[in-house]
């Protein structure tokens, strides 16, 4: 499909890619929506909480959050909100280890770990939901992507389709990017956050989430390298970027998928906004807004009000399937 002319304007002081990605986090605020907390077991010993905000309606969208984030971010509850608004149940998914309680494994979750977010997708749709579509932000976002091309020509006709919101779609060029100075404040938010989640683990895996000599990790790449990739089964970093980059999984889409990235967004390098792919391609909408930071996209009222990306995301997979991008 040709990439999507984008029609947000984002408001005049959040018009900095930066600024962008930090008001929404520091001021939003959904305190609407109301979840039932559902634990699923897994085969392998772990689980999986999902939270649901339910409406009694016929079709379910699952969320995937993003790095170190959960199913209470205000960017989830918005989402949630919007789909709870037109007759939509809401699956928000939070990664192992991301719902307040640590998983029982060693592994956790990562950029590529599509298992569970498949495991998730069918289990919304044995509870009896003829649609369901699935909606990811960030590094839920690449998680989405590659799913959807892994599935390929085996997509089920009851998932009618997914949306990626700021997808790091080419992990290493992403890290590359995070890795410059001028993004060392999320840098060392985010290494403080995992760091957290080690030290919760280590007095059942004391080898493996041993956290000496932590403070010298500056980047992801260092992370990766020293924990991800080892307990995950990748060689190492540059192991698990390229296998788990969505960027390598879209051109075997086959049901409509939006890739929704701002230009200005401050975590994304310019390998993350796949045009060729996307112009060549009969599924792929990228649509790049010049504003809209880091799972940003604020308007309607700011604070409180429906976001661009939310808006994009009903209009995208609340129209009947076969009518957004030819026939299945």
């Amino acid at each position: 499909m040709p990439i999507i002319p984008s029609s947000y304007r984002a408001p005049w002081f959040l018009r900095n890619g930066h600024a962008h990605t930090i008001y929404p986090v520091a001021f939003r605020r959904v305190p609407e929506v109301r979840y039932i907390r559902e634990r699923i077991e897994l085969e392998d010993g772990d689980f999986l909480d999902v939270d649901w905000s339910r409406v009694q309606g016929k079709s379910a969208l699952v969320i995937a959050h993003g790095l170190e984030g959960s199913s209470d971010g205000a960017y989830v509850r918005g989402m949630a909100r919007a789909f709870n608004g037109r007759g939509w149940d809401v699956a928000a998914m939070n990664f192992r280890g991301c719902s307040g309680e640590p998983n029982r494994l060693l592994r956790s979750y990562h950029s590529g770990a599509t298992d569970d977010l498949l495991h998730i997708v069918q289990h919304v749709n044995r509870a009896g939901y003829d649609r369901v579509g699935v909606v990811g932000f960030s590094l839920g976002g690449n998680m989405v992507m590659k799913l959807l091309g892994e599935l390929g020509a085996n997509i089920p006709a009851w998932l009618v389709g997914g949306v990626g919101i700021s997808v790091p779609c080419d992990l290493k060029a992403a890290c590359e990017t995070m890795a410059r100075r001028i993004n060392a404040p999320y840098m060392r938010r985010f290494l403080v956050s995992l760091r957290q989640k080690l030290q919760a683990k280590q007095a059942r895996f004391p080898v493996e989430m041993n956290d000496a000599g932590y403070e010298r990790l500056k980047t992801f790449r260092h992370f990766d390298d020293r924990y991800t990739a080892p307990i995950h089964g990748y060689r190492d970093a540059e192991d698990y970027w390229a296998r788990c980059s969505a960027l390598a999984f879209l051109p075997a889409i086959q049901c409509p998928a939006l890739l929704l990235n701002s230009l200005d967004d401050p975590f994304l390098a310019q390998e993350c906004f796949p045009r060729e792919i996307a112009a060549a391609h009969r599924w792929l909408h990228l649509e790049t807004p010049i504003n809209g930071g880091h799972v940003g996209f604020a308007g309607g009222g700011l604070r409180h009000g429906e976001y661009y990306s939310e808006r994009r995301a009903l209009e995208f997979l609340g129209a009947d399937p076969a009518s957004a991008n030819g026939e299945r």
